[in-house]
């Protein structure tokens, strides 16, 4: 995911960017979630990181390519929200790229409504939120 990203949009990560790091989705405030395929292979992945005591940011939400269009990023992200839901946060905010329409698109169909720039990321064009219900 970060080779892609890079190559899209340069270093994604640095003092510049916002954190991404093992410790902000570490227990008990995060976590990240990998998907496999039927024979064992990872295919998705993506991190919860707490932002304030009732907001959680979703970051590095990534799908390989051999398993896209399947419907798996849909699924990664409604396991994200369930996740952030479960560790106590009432609202996720997530942000994309100007090159990833299809990643905006996915998140606006998903519910998401755009805000303002929350995180500071310089590479972002749209920066999203929802209320997660119980």
């Amino acid at each position: 995911m970060v080779a892609e990203m890079a190559v899209l949009y340069g270093p994604i990560d640095g003092p510049h960017m916002p954190s991404a790091t093992p410790a902000d989705f570490a227990p008990p405030h995060g976590t990240f979630l990998v998907g496999f395929d039927e024979d064992g292979t990872p295919v998705c992945a993506g991190g919860v990181k707490r932002l304030a005591d009732d907001a959680a940011e979703i970051k590095r939400m990534y799908v390989a390519p051999s398993a896209r269009r399947r419907g798996l990023a849909r699924e990664l992200l409604a396991a994200l929200e369930d996740a952030a839901r479960d560790l106590g946060y009432g609202t996720v905010r997530l942000d994309t790229g100007p090159l990833q329409a299809h990643a905006q698109a996915l998140y606006e169909s998903a519910g998401y409504r755009s805000i303002g720039n929350f995180n500071a990321n310089p590479v972002a064009s749209f920066w999203g939120e929802k209320r997660l219900g119980s």
